[in-house]
């Protein structure tokens, strides 16, 4: 439970110093006192969102901390130890503190680890429940509504499984919608590619073929050319070569000299090169046959293998890379194919497994409403809507929260049926069907605590009394802070703090001693006129709690 609250510098508040205590704690104080600063500073320090006009007047910075016992909150304990933000010294204490500067920025801490605000949003969870002014307008919006039942009667673990099964497959159905509609823009592009595949497939292009293609048409185009030149050169290498005589003539010398010997071996090699050219010349001369059907077959192939370069934007040896690019588009699609089958049949199964949660998410929330519209209707009662019953009717829907949606309806009056509670219920009936189901809400919790901000607005007399009585009986296991402005409220409370503004305009609380708590008391039932009469009626009050 919350034990201390510490404020500096925050809206009207110079210096304060609160400790709260277990059961049922009353706030009161004149209008405009800064009840509501208290509140407001609490739910900094909580995790709400700060400005810099939350800091005091000529001041730099606020500075709020908040002391909880969590010694019978394991949740908590779990969380802490989890996050690495367990006190070092206690791990029953729990130490939140919020700075916030002139900037509009703040730093959080967690047992003087510093934390983010999601951090501190998230602790809130398991430390206490913050119930405004006008919270019961909530109660007209069904998640609100369903989020209520749910917390009264469903497990949890439950709601988390149907959750993520919802997710899981509202995912999975994203991305088979995704895929479906690239396959779709795709779905002329890979005819095309088929096709353009299929035409590379039949040219049956061989490596290096090109290459050769083009010496073969460069020799069958130019093959008279070359058998002409031939025959010249073999003429000129014949026996009446001039070069045959000469080296003749020069062997026939016969001087020993190491000159002459080496100029005669040189020319008998030249002689030798020259036959084995000229033998060479005559069997290439053989293979230069002129075949007209050959050079033919060669052009044709190279048109064909141009006009395919051309449709494909490539250079005619690039082609085999192409044909292996295309392919390998084409595998793409076709992998997206198999990938959206697969994606259809997970559908299908994650829909199925959803469905399934969603069922007996369902049978829970019917099993809970009965105890939750009876529980609640014996408070409307006591609260003053005489005869007043709530029932629940629910809508089928598919969502994170389940196969249905819930509406609460209201019967205040017998004579007429119950409707939806935002066309039956007056403003000050929301606001007492709201206090019910904090009350029914707050007996099924976990949490320890509970902030209730002026819930009595509206409510007077031997109704406050009872609601006074429903909060104390909830004191006994939560601890219950009630700011209000009903002296039967105030004289019930075990606690009571008083918050006033001093003489330089601060606000400031204080707990009240028995006599003191008399005097607010008679203040609150007076007014500005306080005697012997209404003090009586304060003691009267204060002996029936």
């Amino acid at each position: 439970m919350l034990l201390h609250l510490t404020v500096r510098d925050f809206a009207l508040v110079r210096e304060l110093d609160v400790d709260f205590a277990g059961g049922l704690t009353a706030i009161t104080g004149e209008s405009g006192a800064g009840k509501s600063i208290l509140l407001g500073a609490l739910g900094m320090v909580l995790g709400d969102r700060a400005s810099s006009e939350n800091i005091r007047p000529g001041s730099p910075k606020a500075d709020i901390s908040a002391e909880f016992d969590i010694n019978l909150n394991p949740l908590l304990q779990d969380f802490l130890e989890r996050r690495e933000l367990v006190d070092g010294e206690s791990n029953e204490r729990c130490l939140l503190r919020r700075v916030i500067n002139r900037e509009g920025r703040s730093r959080a801490f967690v047992n003087g680890i510093p934390v983010n605000r999601s951090d501190l949003r998230q602790l809130s969870g398991h430390l206490i429940d913050i119930h405004a002014q006008d919270d019961h307008q909530r109660l007209l919006q069904r998640d609100v509504q369903l989020s209520l039942l749910d917390d009264y009667g469903v497990d949890e673990t439950l709601r988390d499984k149907v959750r993520d099964n919802y997710l899981n497959w509202q995912d999975t159905e994203n991305r088979l919608e995704s895929l479906q509609g690239k396959l779709g823009t795709h779905g002329d592009r890979a005819a095309l590619l088929a096709y353009q595949v299929e035409e590379l497939e039949q040219l049956n292009l061989g490596e290096g073929e090109v290459a050769r293609l083009e010496t073969d048409h460069r020799r069958l185009s130019q093959i008279t050319d070359l058998q002409h030149t031939t025959a010249d050169a073999l003429d000129g290498l014949g026996d009446g070569n001039p070069l045959t005589s000469l080296i003749a003539r020069v062997n026939l010398l016969t001087d020993d000299h190491e000159a002459l010997t080496a100029a005669q071996d040189l020319l008998n090699s030249a002689q030798s090169n020259m036959d084995e050219a000229v033998s060479e010349l005559r069997r290439y001369q053989d293979s230069l046959e002129t075949d007209p059907e050959a050079l033919q077959t060669v052009e044709t192939r190279m048109q064909t293998l141009h006009d395919q370069a051309r449709k494909h934007r490539v250079e005619p040896e690039d082609l085999q890379e192409r044909f292996v690019a295309l392919q390998e588009e084409l595998a793409d699609i076709g992998g997206g194919q198999e990938e959206m089958s697969r994606l259809q049949e997970d559908v299908v199964k994650l829909k199925a497994t959803y469905k399934r949660s969603g069922a007996k998410l369902t049978k829970a929330r019917i099993d809970a409403a009965e105890g939750f519209c009876k529980s609640i209707s014996h408070y409307l009662d006591a609260l003053g809507i005489k005869n007043g019953k709530l029932s629940l009717k629910f809508h089928a829907t598919e969502a994170a929260t389940g196969l249905e949606t819930v509406e609460y309806y209201v019967q205040t009056n017998p004579k007429y049926p119950a409707g939806p509670m935002s066309k039956i219920a007056s403003g000050g009936e929301r606001a007492r069907i709201g206090l019910a189901i904090q009350v029914v809400a707050a007996e099924k919790t976990k949490l320890p605590s509970l902030v209730l901000d002026e819930a009595d607005v509206g409510v007077g007399g031997t109704t406050a009394d009872t609601l006074g009585r429903l909060l104390r009986k909830l004191s006994q296991h939560t601890q219950v802070l009630c700011v209000t402005h009903a002296p039967q409220i105030a004289a019930l409370g075990e606690h009571h703090l008083l918050v006033s503004k001093s003489d330089d305009a601060d606000s400031t609380i204080e707990p009240l001693s028995k006599t003191a708590r008399i005097a607010e008391i008679a203040r609150m039932l007076g007014g500005a006129e306080i005697d012997a009469k209404t003090r009586a009626y304060a003691r009267s009050l204060m002996a029936n709690a």
